[in-house]
């Protein structure tokens, strides 16, 4: 079993940046594609970015194209999502989730096995 734990969230304000971060512990998960969905308030949750296991190739959804970086350290224990121009449309629980499957389709949240418990980001305008 992988555990995956997030952290990094917080309340900020419209223009800020900040950096998430995945831990993941347990089982390894090896060839896991990661990635990064939020859930704002009466909504459902979302594809925001993936990462595949290399590091090589990332997804992103067209609202955070050119704000937000997904990476991950070289050792495949922790992923990030650097979050810069927030904006209030930001707002959300993020969770992290993790593989294992093929790159084919990692916007697809049925696809993703593992999950954290969410991280709350609240961008004030």
């Amino acid at each position: 079993q992988v555990q995956l734990v997030e952290s990094g969230g917080g309340l900020v304000q419209a223009g800020d940046s900040l950096r998430l971060s995945c831990a993941a512990s347990g089982r390894s998960c090896t060839n896991c594609p990661m990635a990064w969905f939020r859930q704002a308030p009466g909504k459902e949750r979302g594809f925001v970015a993936a990462i595949n296991w290399s590091g090589g190739n990332t997804e992103y959804v067209d609202s955070v194209k050119g704000r937000f970086t997904i990476s991950r350290d070289s050792f495949k224990t922790t992923v990030y999502l650097q979050m810069n121009s927030l904006k209030p449309e930001d707002t959300a629980i993020y969770y992290c989730a993790g593989g294992p499957f093929a790159w084919d389709t990692p916007t697809t949240a049925s696809r993703y096995v593992y999950w954290g418990q969410g991280t709350q980001v609240t961008v004030s305008s």
